[in-house]
């Protein structure tokens, strides 16, 4: 570690502002595709956890479905430090390990499917429409977690990531593209998100 790097560590340590205790990646399928990038989710993984988040997740975006079934092998291989858990565009199961993982499972597609399973239990006589609330959609979320932080490299835009769990979190957009991506570039954005005040929407 830098001389910088060793003080961007120090600023973030004596802060009394928090740390997120849930942060979330943005990539694109074309950034795993470059050497290394999945050695550096791996770091990212590592940097996460050594910096207080009790939950990670990584969201791949991709142009080419039928490259799914190839990156989440890959992803179920990773030699993660926790749980994981890899879910893609055909999976409904929920998703709640320490690291989450989404490959091509749009924010909404995963929105719909919740509205549907709602449509489906009023439609079963288990649930009443004046029942359905914010708490009815979250529990058919695949990713129930809501990021504290959501990170994204390369370009300033989310595509179609979780737009439900999202909505109150800090943006952190990057130039650095995945492939440069390093532990300098990750507490940047923890020294970022420790001087911005969180509204919620408010």
């Amino acid at each position: 570690m830098g001389l910088y790097d060793r003080y961007l560590a120090t600023r973030i340590r004596r802060t009394e502002a928090p740390l997120p205790g849930c942060v979330a990646v943005v990539i694109a399928e074309r950034d795993l595709l470059e050497d290394g990038a999945y050695r550096t989710v791996e770091e990212f993984f590592e940097w996460a956890f050594e910096y207080d988040a009790d939950c990670v997740l990584v969201y791949v975006s991709v142009l080419d479905t039928g490259a799914v079934p190839a990156i989440r092998r890959v992803f179920e291989r990773c030699d993660a430090p926790r749980e994981l858990a890899v879910r893609g565009p055909d999976d409904d199961e929920r998703a709640d390990a320490p690291i989450n993982v989404s490959i091509g499972l749009g924010g909404k597609h995963e929105f719909a499917a919740a509205v549907r399973g709602a449509a489906t239990a009023v439609e079963a006589g288990t649930l009443a429409p004046e029942e359905i609330d914010a708490e009815t959609i979250e529990d058919r979320l695949v990713f129930p977690t809501a990021p504290d932080l959501v990170i994204k490299t390369g370009a300033e835009r989310l595509s179609d990531f979780m737009i439900w769990q999202s909505v109150y979190s800090e943006l952190y957009f990057t130039d650095v593209n995945w492939r440069d991506f390093r532990k300098r570039e990750y507490l940047r954005a923890l020294r970022d998100y420790q001087n911005r005040q969180r509204r919620y929407g408010q």
